[in-house]
C-alpha cells in the first residue's frame, strides 16, 4: 500500500478493471485530485471515463490498486462503509436524469439532505435556492413528468449541489442539453464548485466542456494517455506527425 500525497482530496494507484464480458475498463490509471479542484477526464465513447469516476467514488470496486479520499482508503472498504461515504461526502450526476416521479422537483433536489437528516423545512431552503440558480425555479411544485428532458437534467444537477459535497463526480452532465443550456449549466456548475470550494470529476468527450476544466486527463482504452506534438519537419521529409504514448 502507498501512501497517497497529502495535498491531494482523491488519490487513485494503479487502477485495474476488466468488465464481467472480458473488456478492458481501466489499465493501470492513476492520478491525483486537488481540494477544490475541477479535473476533467476526456476520452471518446469506451475509453474508461465512467469506470474510473465509478472507481473513484467507491460505486465500483477495482480489481486492482488503490483508491484514497481524505487519506482514507476507499479500496479497503465494504460495500456498507463505501455506500455511506458516497451519500455524506459525494454527489453524483449521471449523463441521463433520473428522478422519483413521485416527487415534485423541489423534494426530488432535497431528498439527498433529508436522507442526511437535515430538517424538511432547511432542505427545501436549499433546494429552492439552487433551482433558482439553473433557472428552474418557477418549476419547483411540478413532478417529473411535466419537464423537458433538459429541465430534468437541471434539476439532477441542483439535487447533487445541494448537500454541498466534498466531491462531485458528474458523468458527461450536459449530454442531454441543447448548446446554450449546456453553456449555462456549465458555468453554474463551475462557479458553484470553486466558490463552495467543491472538487470536481468530470466525465466528457466534448472539447469545450473539457476547456472550463483547471486541468485534463485522457484516457485511450482504460489507459492514461499523453499526447506528445512534434515539431514539424521539412516537407521534403514529410508532413509533421504526433504520436500517442501511454
Amino acid at each position: 500500500m502507498v501512501a497517497p500525497p497529502d495535498n491531494d482530496v482523491l488519490w487513485a494507484h494503479s487502477l485495474h478493471f476488466t468488465h464481467r464480458d472480458g473488456s478492458p475498463g481501466l489499465g493501470g490509471v492513476s492520478l491525483g485530485v486537488r481540494e477544490g479542484e475541477i479535473l476533467a477526464v476526456s476520452g471518446p465513447r469506451g475509453s474508461g471515463k465512467t469506470t474510473l469516476l465509478g472507481c473513484l467514488s467507491g460505486m465500483v470496486a477495482a480489481q486492482r490498486g488503490e483508491v484514497w479520499f481524505n487519506s482514507v482508503p476507499v479500496h479497503t472498504m465494504g460495500p456498507m462503509a463505501r455506500e455511506r461515504l458516497r451519500r455524506d461526502r459525494f454527489g453524483w450526476i449521471d449523463p441521463v436524469p433520473a428522478l422519483v416521479p413521485e416527487l415534485n422537483v423541489w423534494e426530488n433536489t432535497a431528498l439527498p439532505l433529508m436522507l442526511r437528516g437535515t430538517s424538511r423545512r432547511r432542505a427545501k431552503t436549499a433546494a429552492l435556492e439552487w433551482l433558482e440558480r439553473l433557472d428552474i425555479g418557477d418549476r419547483a411544485h411540478k413532478r417529473p413528468n411535466e419537464l423537458r428532458q433538459s429541465e430534468r437534467q437541471r434539476v439532477c444537477i441542483a439535487r447533487a449541489l445541494a448537500p454541498a459535497p466534498a466531491v462531485l463526480f458528474a458523468d458527461e452532465p450536459t449530454a442531454p442539453l441543447h448548446r446554450t443550456d449546456r453553456a449555462h449549466v456549465l458555468r453554474t456548475l463551475t462557479t458553484a464548485a470553486r466558490s463552495h470550494g467543491i472538487t470536481v470529476v468530470l466525465a466528457t468527450h466534448d472539447a469545450e466542456t473539457a476547456a472550463l476544466a483547471d486541468r485534463t486527463v485522457s484516457l485511450l482504452d482504460g489507459r492514461h494517455v499523453h499526447t506528445l506534438h512534434l515539431p514539424p519537419v521539412p516537407e521534403t521529409e514529410g508532413r509533421a506527425t504526433c504520436s500517442l504514448s501511454v
